[in-house]
Formats: structure tokens, sequence, C-alpha cells
């Protein structure tokens, strides 16, 4: 667990990283992003790296690592706007977005940390692909809840699902990187 844990955080100091300097050159633009639109995003990157692992083949410069980068960090940005709402201008300052940021990735990781202790790093034994398509999954999962305004009969809600993706893939990282 140790391990996981140091691994862990080396791949969310990368995020957070991208995430702070996106911020400097962009501001949060982001933040009128309604959830639906972050899901298609999100639901966009885990379909292409699907494609990478099943044809191999690529015509866009960006690898696995650098979608799944992005898939944790839109996961984030979701997170963040199921909490603040969606804005009809960018009205957040770095400060605050990385004090939102850092919050959001605080309960991620303590529910990968509970998660973990409860499976005993059953991940370790995944395959990317597998990860990839419980990304996938889960985003149809949130796609289907958005469609239901946001109702559901005995499902956890979106904000599971987007933590669920963000540590499944911190999870493909680790495996990708570990050579």
């Amino acid at each position: 667990m140790e391990k996981t844990v140091e691994q862990y955080e080396q791949i969310i100091l990368k995020c957070r990283s991208l995430f702070l300097n996106k911020m400097k050159d962009y501001g949060s633009a982001w933040r009128i992003l309604r959830l639906s639109s972050l899901t298609d995003q999100i639901f966009i990157k885990a379909q292409r790296i699907r494609s990478l692992q099943t044809i191999k083949a690529q015509k866009i410069e960006e690898t696995q690592d650098e979608e799944f980068i992005g898939i944790i960090n839109y996961s984030l940005m979701a997170l963040i706007q199921l909490k603040l709402g969606v804005a009809e201008v960018p009205d957040l300052i770095l400060e605050d977005a990385l004090i939102a940021y850092d919050l959001e990735k605080n309960i991620t990781f303590n529910l990968m940390l509970a998660k973990n202790h409860d499976y005993g790093e059953a991940w370790r034994e995944m395959r990317v692909t597998s990860l990839t398509d419980l990304i996938i999954q889960k985003l149809l999962r949130v796609k289907q809840i958005e469609d239901n305004q946001g109702k559901t009969i005995i499902s956890e809600g979106v904000s599971a699902n987007y933590m669920d993706i963000i540590n499944y893939s911190i999870f493909a990282l680790i495996h990708l990187n570990k050579n």
C-alpha cells in the first residue's frame, strides 16, 4: 500500500501541475462547461485510449498517458462543477481553483485508500485495457444519470463515478509507467 500511495501522489502531482499551467494560460474558462460537456470530453479521451489500445496506430502525438491525465483533470473539474455549479463566465482565480482542485483530489485519494484496503490492491492484477473499459462503463453510467436529470433509484450518483474514473486512470498510469 505504501508503494501505491507514493505512485499515486507522483501522478496526481503531475496532473495538478498541468492543471496549474493551463489555469495560467486559459484561466477558469472551463467553469462555463456544463456537466454533460465535461462528461463528453472525458468520454472522447477514453474512447481515444481504447482506439489506441485496439488499433495500435495513431496520427496525433498525444499518448495514452497524456489522455489519462486529461481524464483525471476533467473529472476533477466535473467534481468541482458539481459542488460550485456551472458559471456563466470564468469566475475562479488561480488560488481558489487550486483549493477546489485539492479538496476534490483529497476526497478521491481517501476513497482510493478505503477501497484499496478492502479490495487488497486487486487493480494491480488488472490490465490497462480493462481499466479503460471500466472508465468507459462509468462514463456511460454518468451519461445515463445525466439523461435522467440526476435521478437514480439505487445508484451512487455521478460524483462516485467520477472519483472511480480518476482512480482507475491513476491505476492505469501506474501500470503504464512501471517499466
